[in-house]
Formats: C-alpha cells, sequence, structure tokens
C-alpha cells in the first residue's frame, strides 16, 4: 500500500508539475505575468512569494494550476499593468502559453523514453514463433513453432513488428522467407492469404496473414544517444496516435466506456509498475504523461484544447470570441468534465469490488 501511494504521488506529482511548468515558462518568457504557481487544488499548505509569483503546495494532488494576471476576459486590469496581462497579449502569445502544457508532457516523454533507451537499451519482440496455425498457410509451408524469420524476399527483419508490417505491405504477395532452426538456416516459400482478424480495438479487419503468433520473447539492443532520441521522437508519435484513436473509437462506441480509468486505477498501475523496478516504472510515467498530453489537447472547453480552439476562432475571425459565449462553453465544459470524473471513479470502485471488471 505505501508503494502505491508514494509511486502515485510521484508521478501525478511529477507530470502535472512538468505541465504547469511548461505554461509558467512560457507566459514568463512571453511578458506575462504570473500571479501563482501551484501545484495541487484546494486549500493552501505551504506559500513563498518571489517576484510578481506565489508559489504555492495546495491540499489535493490531483492537479495544478497557473494564475495568470488578466486571465480572464472580464478580469480588470490596472492601465500600467496591462502589459503584462494575458488577456491583453495578441493570440498567437496566448495560444502558445496554454499550449505548452500539454507539449511538456510530451517532451517529458521524449526525454524519460530517450533516457532509457541510451542507458538501458530498447526492449523488441524477437521474430520468434509461438504458434502456428493448424490450417494456415504458414502450416502448409512448413514452419513450426520455435522457428525464428530472419528475413523476407532477403530484407533482414529487426524485430516482430517489422515482421507483421512486412507481411501487411506486400498483400498476398508470395514471400521468401529465410527460417532458423536448431542453429540452421533454410529458405520456405509462404503464400499470404486475406482472413478477417481482430484488431487492437477489437474491430473485425480484412488482413493478409500467414497464421502464426509470437512467441513473446524480447531481445534488448543496444543503440547510442542520438539514436535514442530518434526512437523516444518515434514511439512519443506512436503512443500520441494510439491515444488519439482509442478516444475516437471512444466515441464511436467500438470500446466500451467501462474500459475508462480514473486516479485510482493509476495508482494501482503505478503500485504495480514501481515493484516491477525502476526502469518499468519511468515507462510508465512516459506513457501517462503522453496520454496527459493528449488529453489536454481535446478541444473540450476549460481543457487546454478547448482554449486552445478558441484561439484559432479568433485568430480566423479576427476578433475576440464573445465573453458570455466563452462563459457558456465553460460551463458546459466543466459539466463535462465532472460526468467523465465521477463515471471513471464509478468503474474505479467497481474493479476493486468482488467480481468486478478486471484491469483493462
Amino acid at each position: 500500500m505505501l508503494i502505491t501511494i508514494l509511486s502515485t504521488a510521484v508521478v501525478l506529482g511529477v507530470l502535472i508539475f512538468v505541465h504547469e511548468l511548461g505554461h509558467f515558462l512560457m507566459a514568463r518568457k512571453l511578458g506575462v505575468t504570473v500571479l501563482r504557481f501551484s501545484l495541487g487544488f484546494g486549500p493552501v499548505l505551504f506559500k513563498v512569494k518571489r517576484g510578481d509569483t506565489e508559489y504555492c503546495l495546495s491540499l489535493i494532488p490531483l492537479g495544478g494550476y497557473v494564475k495568470m494576471l488578466g486571465e480572464e476576459p472580464e478580469e480588470a486590469v490596472d492601465p500600467q499593468d496591462v502589459p503584462g496581462s494575458f488577456s491583453h497579449q495578441p493570440v498567437w502569445k496566448r495560444f502558445w502559453i496554454v499550449a505548452a502544457g500539454p507539449l511538456s508532457n510530451f517532451l517529458l516523454a521524449i526525454v524519460i523514453f530517450s533516457g532509457l533507451y541510451a542507458l538501458a537499451g530498447m526492449p523488441e519482440m524477437t521474430t520468434e514463433i509461438g504458434t502456428v496455425g493448424a490450417d494456415s498457410p504458414a502450416a502448409s509451408a512448413g514452419l513450426q513453432p520455435g522457428d525464428k524469420v530472419i528475413s523476407i524476399n532477403g530484407r533482414v527483419l529487426a524485430n516482430w513488428d517489422d515482421l507483421s508490417e512486412t507481411i501487411q505491405r506486400l498483400g498476398t504477395k508470395p514471400l521468401e522467407l529465410e527460417v532458423e532452426r536448431d542453429r540452421g538456416r533454410f529458405p520456405l516459400m509462404v503464400e499470404p492469404e486475406v482472413r478477417q482478424v481482430k484488431n487492437l480495438f477489437g474491430e473485425t479487419i480484412d488482413r493478409p496473414v500467414i497464421g502464426i503468433t509470437a512467441a513473446g520473447k524480447f531481445e534488448i539492443r543496444s543503440v547510442n544517444p542520438a539514436s535514442a532520441v530518434y526512437y523516444s521522437l518515434v514511439q512519443t508519435w506512436n503512443l500520441s496516435k494510439l491515444f488519439f484513436l482509442t478516444v475516437v473509437k471512444l466515441i464511436q462506441r467500438v470500446l466500451p466506456m467501462e474500459t475508462l480509468g480514473g486516479p485510482i486505477m493509476i495508482a494501482q498501475m503505478a503500485g504495480q509498475q514501481a515493484q516491477e523496478g525502476l526502469l518499468n516504472f519511468l515507462n510508465f510515467m512516459a506513457l501517462i504523461s503522453v496520454n496527459l498530453g493528449i488529453l489536454n489537447l481535446l478541444p473540450v472547453p476549460v481543457l487546454d484544447g478547448g482554449h486552445l480552439f478558441f484561439f484559432l476562432l479568433e485568430a480566423i475571425l479576427g476578433r475576440p470570441i464573445a465573453v458570455n459565449k466563452l462563459a457558456a462553453a465553460q460551463k458546459v465544459g466543466m459539466v463535462l468534465l465532472i460526468m467523465l470524473m465521477v463515471f471513471v471513479f464509478y468503474n474505479d470502485i467497481m474493479r476493486l469490488l468482488p467480481g468486478g471488471s478486471p484491469l483493462p
């Protein structure tokens, strides 16, 4: 229990701090006065003032905020303070100040992945075959569990994803495989066939396959620092696409809403990853950081993405959006956010009850 509490505090504390630090640093850089930088919500436990900014640690560690001068359009600002007022800045400055929060979460993920890859190497699933379908092209060609596919049509494969993507890209064209078995290598010809399979989201799709599954074995590949940065960018981009598609599939009801989780689920997973070791814990933190970045970019009022959406509208229209319309949108967004929080807490609690749904 103690490990779960501490690991959750570290994950949420670091991610929220980095997110709010992004807003704070960009605001300071663009000349906006920051009145308060708070880690957490609710009653203030500790505060100290440096210059114009009051730095606070608040009771509820499930969020945080940066309070800027003139942040609300209707807020009264003394004439001498107008140069540092957020609402009096050009739209492009306001846009980047708000965008800096989610972007900081992406940057944190890139830094963590880069460090992990450079120091510990990159874990990659090998091309060793785990199972061969009884009535499949692979079985007809003579492939067996334990075989390792070295290359396809003369091109050496890097990992299992490379193997899968190559088969999909080449379609139903005959493939010449170089196979390793019992320390010997030999060629095999196999012709993929199109079958209906389930994708990551449980949807049925038509896809060329040869009828094999991975053995699930991993190897660690050493990479230099430059390559580590490159692969961290690729990993962050791929995770961003995955999380965005997950949101789309939830809206389309392809994925059930019961798969959503909240702080309790994050706490459980943080504790599990912490017990698995520091590398797993850091990898989990990077994954959640990307998730937080994507969620905050969604065009929902009260989230960063909602503000960015209105800034884009302002830039297109050439004039600010009416204050009453912004206020109405904020209220709707707040109601939606509260409903979502209630729902994910309900899901989390149901998973803890006997017979409840397991963690996804």
